[in-house]
């Protein structure tokens, strides 16, 4: 399996792509992610066409485990961000 690629080697590609120079596609980067994270934070969903979706999810208090003491206790409630991944690209991956 290969090495995941870096935000500059994405930036780079994104640059590439766009046929701009690596700051502009930098800044759009880093755009789409605050876009992103403000809306999911909020309680919303961002649905990226082609990739997925992003949403935030409510998890409720439940009882849990230490499995180095055995202990029980409770954890409380808390939010968990979720990403749907879209049937197009589970289809390129897989086709």
């Amino acid at each position: 399996m290969s090495k995941p690629m870096t935000k500059t080697q994405l930036v780079a590609a994104l640059a590439e792509e766009m046929g701009s120079d690596k700051k502009t596609a930098g800044a759009a980067l880093d755009a789409i992610s605050a876009v992103i994270t403000s809306e999911v934070a909020g309680g919303g969903a961002v649905t990226i066409p082609g990739i997925g979706k992003i949403m935030c999810r409510a998890r409720p208090e439940r009882q849990v485990r230490n499995p180095a003491t055995g202990e029980t206790f409770t954890k409380p409630a808390d939010k968990q961000v979720k990403m749907t991944i879209a049937k197009a690209l589970k289809d390129s991956v897989n086709g």
